[in-house]
């Protein structure tokens, strides 16, 4: 198996997992005021509604989590300012997509040839 052939596979275990504002600051280890900037500059969402809601009772899911730890290494290694950060997590997650639809497509190229998986 080549480096280009390999998929990383990740398993959520529970995707219906909310955090509240408390607690992805604590497992995102970023301070509330960069929380609330984050949030204001649509690098992560809430789940749900958030106009007319009060900031404790925002929930985020598993996928905001990852966002914001990207994001906190983005800026914390680059000194990337927000508006930086929103852009270079967006193209990345379009790589990501990209990469993801090549694996899933050579997948289907190697077993339309009739050639197997190694693993």
């Amino acid at each position: 198996m080549s480096r280009d052939d390999e998929v990383l596979v990740v398993e959520i275990t529970d995707p219906q997992v909310r955090l509240t504002f408390r607690e992805i600051c604590e497992q995102g280890e970023c301070h509330a005021e960069m929380v609330l900037k984050m949030v204001s500059h649509g690098i992560i969402e809430p789940v749900g509604p958030v106009q007319g809601a009060q900031i404790a009772s925002w929930r985020f899911d598993l996928a905001a989590l990852m966002r914001l730890r990207k994001a906190v290494r983005l800026e914390r290694d680059l000194k990337m300012n927000l508006p930086g950060l929103a852009m270079s997590l967006d193209l990345l997650d379009e790589v990501d997509a990209m990469r993801r639809e090549i694996a899933a497509l050579r997948h289907q190229l190697r077993h339309l040839s009739g050639e197997h998986d190694s693993n």
